[in-house]
């Protein structure tokens, strides 16, 4: 027995040439938005058993206190949650929420993917309430979003497509809009429809007449050629980034990597740590260009904190593929920060499709710390009851909690340039190698000797190597 939900409530769409843009003009457009649950597979999918954290379990029960948590320890979204992320991407998407329809069925239609009848209510509700555009919370085939689009008489746009949607939105280097450029036109290839033969080119010549090439064939082979174009130039970039990572890499310095669930506070804990001053944004991919800055860990070690995009459940491969120049901050860093979001009800439901994208990139191997974030938000005795271990510390970057501590673990994990405790006899006319220690070493203690400073300090390998000749054995 099928079972059907309708809401309503507001946005819009329109794409353009090539990107797939909503909202071209200044009105917001009115979404309806459809979301579709299938029994057989959920029968099937297997819950893989995550470990939850002090922090994950803290926000499930802060979740259930309010009325909207969920006790269970599946690492699937249920169809409600998926909803509810739907609705915060066309929220991102500049979207005004007209209506909201849920259908549950056995196994997807595979012409419609809710089928014919459900097609013709959602017609309808569309209709009464003005909506410009459909959501699906399913990716659709090019088959599908063209039955379906016959079908309600209105623009029909898939979870993938308004994702590259808000990509293209939010890409401000030259570098970013490449990526998404790239992954839209991989994305529109298959979805070409041909115009048939009325449409073809006819040759001017004996031995030239003929249907000729076809508007449907005119239009693959250009974006064949774009795609080509748009390849090499972000070849370019990469080559780029090798080589300024390169001249990086020749200097002892760390690179940490925050990766995380979109709106997880990876910017905001960025900015934080480095007092930059990058986009910090409730929007869902409100960080879309990759950023570098430097940080200084309690034993005065320099370290390159990398802000990245935000991951997100089913993330399109085509972005994946195309974002990989990125991406490669994360895959060659000494350390990962894995930031969640401590506030969240689905935070392991979350954490898990993060791993799966780190998989992805070969980078699940790497060392990596659990940055629990957002504990401000947690009740009281939520957050006394946290407790950070060897893997996994609470903070609130916004309040500045728990920044101390994750700073001692990032300095205890990290192995290049390590400190070392030393004893010197420093000449005290030698006074570039006393600021040299001043600036990069903790000293402990300091006294002054027959024109000698006898120090006590901890300083990182690349600064003894300078300062050899002093230290005593």
């Amino acid at each position: 027995m099928q079972k059907d939900e309708s809401r309503l409530s507001q946005r819009e769409s329109a794409p353009s040439k090539p990107k797939l843009v909503l909202n071209p003009s200044d009105r917001r457009e009115r979404a309806f938005l459809v979301g579709a649950e299938f029994r057989t597979r959920n029968r099937a999918a297997k819950s893989n058993s995550s470990t939850i954290t002090a922090g994950a379990q803290a926000a499930r029960d802060h979740a259930t206190s309010i009325g909207h948590g969920r006790q269970t320890d599946s690492t699937d979204f249920s169809s409600d949650e998926s909803l509810d992320e739907l609705r915060l991407l066309a929220t991102s998407a500049g979207a005004e929420i007209a209506g909201e329809f849920m259908q549950h069925r056995d196994r997807p239609d595979p012409a419609t993917l809710i089928g014919k009848g459900k097609l013709q209510e959602i017609a309808g509700a569309c209709a009464s309430v003005s909506a410009d555009v459909i959501l699906f919370d399913h990716d659709l085939s090019p088959s599908q979003q063209r039955n379906i689009e016959r079908e309600v008489h209105t623009r029909v746009i898939d979870r993938t497509q308004l994702i590259l949607d808000i990509f293209a939105r939010h890409a401000r280097t030259r570098e970013g809009q490449l990526q998404v450029e790239l992954a839209q036109l991989e994305y529109m290839l298959p979805r070409l429809a041909g115009r048939g033969v009325e449409m073809s080119q006819l040759g001017g010549g004996i031995g030239t007449r003929g249907p000729g090439e076809t508007q449907l064939e005119t239009d693959r082979r250009r974006i064949y050629r774009r795609i080509r174009h748009v390849k090499q130039q972000i070849e370019n970039v990469r080559r780029i980034r090798a080589q300024q990572r390169q001249r990086r890499e020749s200097v002892p310095v760390a690179t940490v990597a925050l990766v995380g669930y979109t709106n997880a506070g990876k910017s905001t804990l960025f900015n934080t740590l480095t007092n930059a001053n990058v986009l910090a944004s409730p929007r869902m991919f409100a960080t879309l260009d990759p950023t570098l800055r430097g940080a200084e860990l309690p034993s005065k070690r320099k370290v390159l904190l990398s802000d990245t995009v935000g991951f997100i459940r089913h993330l399109p491969h085509t972005l994946v593929s195309a974002f990989r120049a990125t991406l490669e901050e994360v895959q060659r860093a000494s350390l990962i920060l894995q930031v969640s979001d401590a506030s969240s009800p689905i935070s392991v439901e979350q954490d898990a499709q993060v791993e799966s994208v780190l998989k992805e990139l070969d980078a699940d191997k790497k060392p990596r710390l659990h940055v629990m974030n957002k504990i401000d938000l947690l009740r009281p005795k939520q957050r006394e009851s946290l407790r950070d271990d060897s893997k996994t510390i609470h903070v609130s970057a916004i309040k500045g909690i728990g920044l101390s501590t994750l700073l001692d673990r990032i300095d205890a994990v990290l192995e290049q340039d390590r400190p070392s405790r030393v004893r010197l006899r420093v000449p005290q006319k030698e006074g570039k190698a006393l600021a040299l220690l001043q600036a990069r070493a903790r000293i402990y203690s300091r006294q002054y000797q027959d024109g000698l400073v006898e120090l006590e300090a901890e300083a990182p390998a690349s600064l003894l190597r300078r300062i050899q000749e002093w230290v005593v054995e």
